[in-house]
């Protein structure tokens, strides 16, 4: 970053799981000069397989608090669990940690002031090293809750990654679907690359994401992955991608070389087979246009 200017955010996402997100991250990793990573899907996250990150810092994210009873100040008198809507509190009146919303009612009607409200660790978010440079990711543990604070989280360890280390962009590989783990990965964002494929799932999911994108006033452009699988979906998805003045920055056909790529742990580029690499330095020109614009 020259003169103070913020990194520019790229945010790659899709409506759906499998639509090859992540292998063009990674391809993007590759390609970019001077660039923080950051990988948002903390439910499922798969960019690590391909990049290999070496673990610097490690910090644990508290989700939801929980509520804690005090046995010795509890008398056993039932208002806890009779207005617990989620059924977290047992005959015996201990709590059912994998059933606690931390919503709090069971302290607010306690009349002995027997619960209180914990703070429970969710997950770790992790600064780490990779060969394409810095990395933001992050692991929620099974069953954790607040994903979407914990995005955001590595949202805000990567922006301060790249304002720390002077790197010029931040490319975050977004969780899927439109709930709220895509939408703290989208904030601050200066362009949403949604990625799609030519199936009726996919062009649904898209439209869904695509929506969110706009709720929130984010620019959106989008890629075909896999565009030669459905010649007519493809054709459908530009026609509607012209009608709502969306522009396809990009084209990717269906070639094996990713699964290949993904199995030895490199990027399509690093492994240079294949005829996708021309499509993808394509795409990527585009996108950087689209940024620097």
């Amino acid at each position: 970053m020259s003169g103070g200017r913020r990194a520019r955010q790229l945010t790659v996402i899709s409506g759906k799981g499998g639509t090859g997100k992540t292998t063009l991250v990674a391809a993007f990793a590759s390609l970019a000069q001077n660039a923080v990573l950051a990988d948002c899907d903390v439910d499922a996250a798969d960019l690590h397989l391909i990049l290999k990150p070496e673990i610097l810092e490690r910090q644990d994210f508290t989700g939801l608090r929980q509520a804690e009873m005090d046995r010795q100040k509890c008398t056993g008198c039932g208002k806890c669990r009779e207005h617990c809507r989620f059924g977290a509190v047992s005959e015996d009146f201990q709590v059912i940690l994998d059933r606690c919303e931390g919503c709090g009612v069971c302290r607010l009607v306690c009349p002995a002031g027997a619960v209180r409200l914990e703070e429970r660790k969710a997950g770790v978010a992790f600064l780490s090293s990779t060969r394409f440079g810095p990395m933001s990711h992050a692991e929620l543990e099974p069953g954790g809750e607040a994903s979407g604070k914990l995005v955001s989280l590595v949202v805000a360890n990567a922006r301060r990654l790249a304002e720390k280390e002077g790197k010029n962009l931040v490319i975050i590989d977004g969780p899927p679907g439109t709930g709220c783990p895509v939408i703290a990965s989208i904030g601050g964002s200066d362009l949403a690359l949604v990625i799609t494929e030519p199936s009726l799932s996919g062009i649904h999911d898209m439209e869904r994401v695509l929506a969110v994108c706009e709720h929130f006033r984010v620019p959106a452009a989008v890629c075909i992955n896999k565009h030669d699988i459905n010649d007519t979906n493809t054709r459908a998805v530009e026609i509607w991608c012209k009608s709502k003045g969306l522009e396809v920055v990009g084209k990717i056909p269906y070639n094996d070389v990713t699964t290949r790529a993904m199995i030895a742990g490199k990027t399509v580029i690093e492994l240079d087979e294949g005829g996708i690499q021309r499509d993808v330095r394509a795409l990527w020109s585009k996108v950087l246009g689209r940024l620097r614009s």
